[in-house]
């Protein structure tokens, strides 16, 4: 007899499936209290303050492309490296909308991650039209905005693009129930497949994109086209640890959506060298 075939889950049940027992870490309350100015590439800043309890009030000057930063309310920290904060922000603009900043403070410099979802009717785009319109095949978009902090943003070098995860074959176990595969095929593009959990036997192709944050330290980010679904996570291949989120829609309706943290313990299982 054959297998049922798997089927693709909105992001409200991925959340609810990673939920028990989650190796999410815990939060970081280093940042509490610290105002920090954020200097873009653009020549736009931002003062930042994140207090104590989780709250965040942020003061722009010169908005330019940072604009989104003006919406945020409260924050979640975490550190999966000594100097390194990935911070999740909450924020009261548009319910698609996600910005996660990736704080670099052992080098001075950020890379915030601005993501938004696809609404109903563009995330109904079939692929075909999609090809044919020549657009990319998910509607979820993102964005990558540096610059350094406290300072001139022109003084540091912002976090390059990274090749050195392609050619990896990486498992990543995110509780006792939760367990996926990656592959890093390209400078755009990775497989994914769940072995265990309540997306078991499903895997795609989908788009991502790749920075280096400090030596075996890198951000990575991908967007699904199947269902709308943003990942943004840290993967330390020193302590072999990641830390990040996953934001998509609560349900089929569109109509709410779900950010959730996640953290996994990372294995190598081969390393293919073009």
């Amino acid at each position: 007899m054959s297998n049922p075939t798997p089927k693709f889950i909105q992001v409200g049940a991925l959340a609810d499936g990673f939920a028990p027992d989650s190796l999410t870490l815990p939060r970081c309350a280093e940042l509490d209290g610290r105002s920090l100015r954020l200097c873009f590439d653009d020549d736009s800043a931002a003062d930042c303050r994140l207090e104590s309890g989780g709250d965040a009030r942020v003061v722009l000057e010169r908005p330019g492309r940072a604009s989104a930063l003006a919406e945020i309310d409260g924050f979640h920290a975490s550190s999966l490296r000594a100097g390194v904060y990935f911070i999740d922000f909450r924020h009261q603009g548009p319910a698609a909308q996600s910005l996660s900043l990736i704080l670099d403070l052992a080098q001075r410099r950020f890379t915030l991650v601005l993501g938004r979802l696809p609404d109903a009717d563009a995330a109904r785009i079939c692929a075909f039209d999609r090809v044919e319109r020549q657009m990319e095949l998910t509607g979820v978009e993102v964005e990558f905005l540096h610059g350094a902090v406290n300072q001139p943003a022109a003084a540091v070098p912002r976090h390059p693009p990274s090749r050195e995860l392609i050619g990896m074959r990486n498992r990543y176990r995110y509780s006792p129930t939760e367990c996926y595969e990656h592959i890093y095929l390209n400078d755009g593009l990775y497989a994914w497949h769940c072995l265990e959990g309540v997306e078991r036997g499903l895997a795609d192709v989908d788009r991502c994109h790749y920075y280096q944050v400090a030596e075996r330290l890198y951000l990575f980010v991908w967007r699904e086209k199947i269902i709308p679904t943003l990942g943004v996570i840290l993967i330390d291949l020193e302590q072999m640890r990641t830390d990040g989120k996953i934001f998509g829609y609560q349900d089929e309706d569109f109509g709410a959506t779900r950010n959730f943290r996640v953290g996994a313990q990372a294995s190598v299982v081969n390393h293919t060298r073009g």
